[in-house]
């Protein structure tokens, strides 16, 4: 990718769509940006960079055509609690792609403007960032490097691989106002597309057997069976989205009896570690974020 033409693209969508860009790493058939969207418009912005960079792609290589191959990958992150992480894990890209050896030997990154090689755009929003590591330019810039490059030669874990359903990186209570704030209307979002995986509901079926799996399918104590079955209803009425009465029919029991099981494991989940521990692990099992009772 050329450098100065998406520069010029990127400086465009922050004044158009009033964009903010805090990090960037171009590779070379791909790039990786964290990037702020005020006004909640998404996929306008990328439309407008990718649909810009094609432009001027073919132009310059007298072609036509599409040039990026699918639509670009969005992962709605919780800024306060994984920007640092997400910045890091970018800036090391080259590094871990055996580009070079260090981040800052890498020119085609927004490393350099955070540890002062090279006067920052001002397009590019480093503050928000580098606030976090100093309250002077000179010792945010020096703290950021040893942030970042404490982790070259060393095995570490991609921040993005907490993301839940590999569309949305954040702690229990954002990802919980996310899904109260967006997911409860019947359409979703255009400008939120890493919602769009995240809105996908389990079934009946897949639920049972998941709590089958961790409880037990044939459990010789009575109670144990009760609880099982308890948790199906609990679960069914979390994730499903089905009715009271569907839910009910599944397990042989009106739309009154579910509401009280549910109730009832609710008030059992929260005194009981264990039974925390094991809908914890049904929820993994299903690809579902861990919810509050």
């Amino acid at each position: 990718m050329t450098e100065k033409s998406l520069f010029h693209i990127w400086i465009s969508a922050t004044e158009r769509y009033g964009a903010l860009v805090h990090v960037f790493c171009l590779m070379t058939n791909h790039y990786h940006i964290l990037m702020e969207t005020p006004s909640g418009n998404l996929s306008q912005i990328m439309q407008h960079i990718n649909g810009a960079y094609t432009t001027y792609f073919n132009a310059r290589h007298q072609r036509s055509g599409h040039l990026f191959q699918g639509r670009y990958k969005a992962i709605l992150v919780d800024i306060d609690g994984y920007a640092k992480e997400l910045s890091r894990y970018i800036h090391l890209n080259p590094v871990r792609a055996g580009m070079v050896d260090i981040p800052e030997q890498y020119p085609w990154s927004s490393y350099q403007y955070y540890i002062g090689m090279e006067t920052s755009p001002g397009w590019l929003a480093i503050n928000f960032i580098l606030g976090c590591f100093g309250k002077n330019d000179s010792d945010s810039q020096k703290g950021y490097r040893i942030f970042v490059e404490t982790l070259i030669g060393r095995k570490y874990k991609s921040p993005l691989k907490d993301a839940v359903n590999s569309t949305i990186l954040g702690i229990i209570a954002f990802i919980e106002a996310i899904k109260n704030k967006y997911l409860s209307e019947r359409k979703i979002d255009p400008d939120l597309p890493a919602l769009k995986e995240l809105s996908k509901k389990p079934s009946v079926d897949k639920i049972t057997e998941e709590v089958e799996s961790v409880f037990g399918e044939e459990s010789v104590f009575r109670e144990d069976r009760a609880l099982a079955r308890g948790v199906k209803i609990f679960l069914c009425h979390k994730y499903t989205g089905k009715m009271l009465k569907e839910i009910g029919r599944q397990f042989d029991i009106g739309a009154s009896g579910v509401s009280q099981t549910r109730r009832r494991i609710a008030m059992k989940i929260s005194q009981d570690n264990e039974l925390h521990k094991k809908i914890l692990e049904i929820e993994n099992k299903l690809n579902l974020p861990p919810m509050l009772p």
